[in-house]
């Protein structure tokens, strides 16, 4: 009898590992025997392309924020579309997503390096890790041994949009593992971020019906808004999501929407709602605070398990 109980202990033990999440694969520098020079060659490449062009960090964010929260963190937004399957990148919500091609400017050079090690979802942790810290943002490790996802399909991008309420996104990140104040904290990248009009032109005029602006926008903004978005109605221009410091990556956002200037509804909502205003406010007056929640917030999000299957060649198609 006690011999059965050792077995059935140790058949316990070894279901109890391979039931373990794949997440727990991700190690710091995974990449340090075979393919040592991996994150210098990425950060290379992304201080190359940051000093041509300083919104770079917003889109990686938004690249990254994308792709993870539809299968994991598995590249799946990277995969071009075919005659058989429209993948994610031509989804309606993954419209403004760019800098693909810096993406397979990173690929290539690691190619050249390593063949066929370092695996295109860790490009996107590590590209977004780096273009943070060159906006100002923390510095910050990132676990990494990521693999590539094998399916892409538009159908299945479900994103929480600009209008949504705070409960709503609260539970669509909790689907996803992360807390209230890690998506407090997420959404806190909008600091150097921006909104084409279509997204928010509904509170300028006639906001839900009312034929008047949303009461929760300061008047000056709207007025603002109203001139930039009216003026060529065949355009859809774009303004900075955080009004002040808008290419640096710090907590001037948070100090923006309990001013009730927040672009989107959802952001204005954030310093409004009972569930998150007293988080924001914390962060209005720490800028510490922020970046330590950021780096956080950001570690459990790469974390978020994906359900990769090889180290793809290129980043657009499976092997």
């Amino acid at each position: 009898m006690e011999n059965f109980l050792v077995k059935l202990h140790v058949i316990s033990f070894m279901f109890s590992i391979y039931s373990l999440p794949l997440t727990l694969a991700l190690q710091l520098g995974f990449y340090s025997s075979s393919c040592p020079n991996a994150e210098n060659i990425v950060r290379q490449i992304v201080q190359q392309r940051f000093n041509g062009d300083r919104s770079v960090p917003a889109a990686l964010l938004r690249m990254h924020f994308h792709d993870c929260f539809v299968r994991g963190c598995d590249a799946s937004i990277l995969i071009d579309s075919t005659n058989n399957n429209q993948t994610e990148k031509v989804a309606g919500a993954n419209g403004t997503v760019r800098e693909y091609t810096l993406i397979d400017q990173i690929k290539a050079a690691l190619e050249q390096s390593c063949r066929q090690t370092v695996s295109c979802a860790d490009i996107i942790t590590l590209a977004t890790r780096d273009a943070v810290a060159l906006a100002g943002g923390p510095r910050y490790n990132v676990p990494t041994g990521r693999l590539d996802g094998l399916i892409s399909r538009a159908s299945e991008v479900n994103l929480p949009g600009p209008s949504s309420t705070v409960s709503q996104v609260q539970q669509s990140f909790g689907a996803r593992g992360l807390s209230l104040n890690d998506m407090v904290v997420l959404l806190g990248a909008h600091t150097i971020g921006v909104s084409h009009c279509n997204f928010f032109q509904d509170r300028l005029s006639n906001f839900q019906g009312s034929g008047a602006p949303d009461p929760t926008m300061d008047r000056a903004l709207a007025n603002r808004l109203s001139g930039l978005c009216g003026a060529n109605p065949n355009a859809n221009p774009s303004t900075f999501l955080d009004q002040n410091t808008s290419f640096v990556f710090d907590n001037e956002f948070y100090n923006q929407i309990r001013k009730n200037r927040g672009i989107l509804k959802i952001d204005q909502e954030l310093a409004l709602d009972t569930l998150s205003a007293r988080f924001v406010s914390s962060l209005a007056g720490n800028n510490n605070l922020f970046r330590q929640s950021f780096v956080n917030a950001m570690i459990k999000l790469g974390n978020i398990q994906g359900n990769g299957g090889e180290i793809r060649r290129n980043c657009r198609r499976r092997n």
